[in-house]
């Protein structure tokens, strides 16, 4: 009997983080010195199990502790919503970070990253609103509260992206006061938008060998230096060697500008430190930035992060870091079995045969379509 047979689909998925790493991890930070029922184990795995069907409170999720299948997997035979909520505000966010961040380094080294010359990671934030009377701790305005996530993007291609670092902060925070926390690696590409500038930042970046590409403010201050050619059939319009800034506050390094224009004809401005890449591949790596804006579309529309379990500021967090988990056990399941099906769609069988043996996931994984019609086609009409 092979482990295929004894290992459930959901012990399946959950099976990168039951590892010594994340026992050891648990007991050096003694998370679970006092602990008499749920271990921090447990509670990632049901709260795990929570994201999967998309639970939207704490009594709901005590309930489905009831499940025999559920019960044998966690060790428990019953908890109670205020024995969950209690943990859940208990655990310590930067445990289940180094979680997450640790199942981002091996989808990683599964996936395989680009050509140095094209190594791009994408920079950007995205905000959750939370309602200001049960969040009182993460006010950003007078009627509301919010919370945001800071995230940096592998970029693969269109089709694939990695979440491989991140961090949460109230929403008031500046997106630039996270930059040395997502930006430090030399000759690796970073691509962000306006909201990031920062002169004396892009002199170090420049100084230390870290790439980037941007997009320039309206009210920028630009001193041309020295144009360059732009081929022939090029989307970019211009290509000069500029200094940015203005006489008060300008960059010492020389940066390279490219105006090129968006998807609806808006001119855009663009700067980078990468002098080595034709105009039209500086203008494209910008312009794959909108990968992350999708990312984060996807991210509150299919991970439970906006029906929260707690109103603490740590019960938050973990719900956060505990969605990017789940989003990495999909994608590591996703390169295992080599399969074109979409994380939803992947979702969807896993939740349907939660406590089956996991062959049978796999096996409906790969199983290939029936259908040999391409559907209704339009017919054409002759002139």
């Amino acid at each position: 009997m092979d482990n295929h047979t004894l290992l459930s689909s959901f012990g399946k998925w959950l099976a990168p983080i039951c590892t010594k790493m994340f026992t050891t991890a648990v007991a050096e930070c003694q998370q679970d010195k006092y602990t008499k029922k749920l271990t921090t184990t447990a509670y990632l795995k049901l709260f795990l199990f929570a994201q999967l069907q998309c639970r939207e409170g704490l009594r709901h999720i005590a309930d489905d502790v009831l499940c025999e299948d559920l019960q044998h997997e966690l060790g428990l035979t019953s908890i109670s919503a205020s024995q969950l909520s209690r943990k859940h505000k208990q655990v310590d966010p930067a445990l289940l970070q180094q979680v997450f961040e640790s199942l981002a380094r091996l989808v990683l080294s599964r996936q395989g990253m680009r050509s140095h010359r094209h190594k791009i990671k994408i920079i950007d934030s995205t905000t959750v609103t939370l309602c200001l009377q049960k969040f009182k701790w993460a006010e950003f305005r007078k009627t509301k509260a919010g919370i945001k996530i800071h995230m940096r993007l592998a970029f693969m291609d269109e089709q694939d992206v990695v979440p491989e670092k991140a961090t949460v902060t109230v929403a008031k925070k500046n997106d630039r006061t996270q930059m040395n926390e997502l930006v430090h690696e030399p000759g690796v590409t970073y691509v962000f938008d306006r909201g990031y500038i920062d002169y004396s930042t892009f002199d170090r970046y420049c100084s230390d060998g870290i790439l980037f590409v941007t997009r320039l403010k309206s009210n920028t201050h630009i001193e041309p230096l020295e144009e360059q050619t732009v081929p022939e059939g090029s989307s970019v319009s211009a290509d000069w060697h500029v200094r940015i800034g203005s006489q008060q506050k300008k960059m010492k390094h020389v940066l390279r500008m490219v105006q090129t224009q968006d998807s609806e004809g808006n001119l855009l401005f663009l700067v980078t430190n990468r002098f080595d890449l034709t105009c039209d591949e500086i203008s494209e790596m910008y312009r794959n930035r909108w990968a992350i804006e999708t990312f984060f579309k996807w991210m509150k529309q299919h991970l439970q992060i906006k029906h929260l379990y707690g109103t603490s500021e740590q019960a938050v967090y973990n719900q956060v870091w505990i969605a990017l988990i789940a989003f990495c056990l999909l994608v590591l399941v996703k390169l295992e079995t080599k399969v074109e099906h979409s994380l939803l769609q992947l979702t969807r069988w896993l939740t349907k045969l939660l406590w089956k043996p996991c062959s049978q996931w796999i096996m409906r994984l790969k199983k290939k379509s029936c259908r040999t019609s391409k559907g209704r086609q339009r017919k054409r009409t002759e002139d």
